[in-house]
């Protein structure tokens, strides 16, 4: 029986290897790597019209750009996106197989696949690589198959002529220096981050807390945390017991020095804050940084953007864009003016009242104070900006500011208390009275002195952070 049982195996040594290829494949870019391909799904565009089509892919390298666009419109879907790239992948060690058998024993050609397989592997988990340079590789290699199976040596050599010519007209070079590069290395750490963005940008906000793990020791990370737990109306609850940058954990500038990663994730905060300038200065900044110039994810969000401060012109011609992509298209028919349903009408309408009443300019960090008290301003019940002053202004020790804000309207976290507690220390002003005007409970004045006898115990608290940043400048 084992006998039967090897000799099978040996007489399906290429079927067994290119199942063991996938299955590995397939499992690491599901489980493993699973942001990669989604982050390419929000760089891309592909519509469903003929003129759009006629007059994108053109030129050299037309094929190879068309089928890369077409996939890549379904690296958004979690099953999908790793199936398509272990199929490729297995394609391409199978077309290397049939023309290495062409001359040479099955052990060799297959150690020869393996290589080809594992080189496009790694390419493919390269950062910045398009799967254009994959479909290239398999178009270019199946060419060759193509040419080898003529039997005279005439029609062979024609073959390749008209095979090589095909290709450099229809699949373009198979190799680039920014977007398929010849080697990659799958980079795991990062793979974290960009799911925090892409969970971020889908608005999940609970897998944006729950992935926000210990080991994430990024001030992107403690961002998105911050976001996430400010969209549940958490954010002084919960923000020390993650780690934090100052001003930065809450807040990134956007200016074109930062990378198109940075501007973009620091737009979804603004977005969401009601600061609609710098949530569409993201979004056009990200369009310009992508690879292809384009994506949904920024034509998505300039849409809202402008169906948000009433531009509804150029609300509508990016919602026209939409409306011709495989998977956004029923949801741009949704936001369409004059096409709202009442829940989209009224979802519009409370984002609309969070709104900024006047533009700001980021000329320094201290811009960042103006537009959250100018957001709060114009709605007292901007919950969101109102806590983001107040955690701004705990993260750079401005404890006047910060209780001048408090004061309007206190909020029973225990953060905010203890920020209130060292304040009233600063002041030589901690007694009955003042702690009752802030409604301060003497379980957490009973609370701070147990601080200072074990600080370590209290990582969480405001005490803790403030007592770092003391020892810190004492260092200095």
């Amino acid at each position: 029986m084992f006998k039967n049982l090897r000799q099978s195996l040996s007489n399906h040594t290429g079927a067994v290897a290119a199942a063991i290829g996938s299955a590995a494949t397939f499992s690491f870019f599901l489980l493993a790597y699973p942001y990669h391909l989604m982050r390419r799904e929000q760089m891309n565009l592909f519509l469903f019209d003929t003129d759009y089509i006629r007059q994108t892919y053109h030129g050299s390298g037309w094929m190879a750009r068309f089928v890369c666009d077409f996939l890549d419109q379904f690296f958004g879907l979690p099953v999908v996106g790793p199936l398509v790239i272990t199929l490729l992948l297995v394609a391409i060690g199978s077309v290397t197989y049939r023309i290495c058998r062409k001359v040479l024993g099955k052990w060799p050609s297959l150690a020869i696949a393996a290589v080809v397989f594992l080189w496009s592997f790694f390419r493919e988990t390269d950062n910045y690589f398009s799967t254009r340079y994959t479909i290239a590789t398999l178009g270019y290699l199946s060419l060759v198959l193509l040419a080898l199976s003529f039997r005279k040596g005439w029609m062979k050599a024609v073959a390749a002529a008209l095979a090589l010519a095909f290709g450099v007209w229809a699949l373009a070079f198979p190799v680039h220096k920014y977007y398929g590069k010849p080697w990659g290395v799958p980079v795991l750490a990062y793979d974290k981050i960009i799911g925090l963005d892409t969970e971020v940008s889908r608005e999940h906000w609970d897998k944006v807390i729950k992935r926000s793990g210990k080991d994430l020791y990024m001030t992107e990370a403690s961002f998105c945390y911050n976001l996430a737990n400010a969209m549940k109306g958490q954010l002084g609850k919960n923000l020390f017991n993650y780690a934090q940058n100052s001003m930065y954990s809450l807040l990134i500038w956007i200016i074109p020095e930062h990378n198109a990663f940075s501007n973009t994730l620091a737009g979804e905060a603004w977005f969401h804050l009601g600061d609609m300038t710098a949530a569409e200065q993201s979004a056009i900044i990200g369009l310009q940084a992508s690879p292809k110039h384009t994506g949904v994810r920024y034509i998505k969000r300039l849409a809202k953007v402008n169906l948000l401060s009433g531009e509804y012109g150029a609300a509508q011609k990016y919602l026209e864009i939409l409306s011709k992509t495989l998977f956004y298209g029923r949801w741009a028919m949704k936001m369409m003016p004059g096409r709202q349903d009442a829940a989209t009408a009224t979802e519009l309408e409370a984002a609309r009242s969070k709104l900024a009443g006047k533009d700001f300019v980021y000329s320094n960090n201290g811009a960042f104070r103006a537009v959250m008290a100018g957001l709060l301003e114009a709605n007292p019940d901007n919950d969101m900006a109102r806590e983001y002053l107040l955690c701004y202004d705990m993260l750079i020790f401005d404890l006047d500011h910060f209780a001048e804000v408090y004061a309007a309207k206190p909020i029973d976290y225990h953060t905010y208390q203890e920020a209130i507690l060292v304040w009233l220390s600063q002041q030589d002003a901690l007694n009955a009275e003042n702690l009752a005007r802030f409604g301060i409970p003497t379980s957490i004045v009973d609370r701070m002195d147990r601080f200072f006898m074990r600080p370590e115990k209290f990582r969480n608290t405001y005490w803790f952070y403030y007592m770092e940043a003391a020892t810190r400048q004492l260092g200095e």
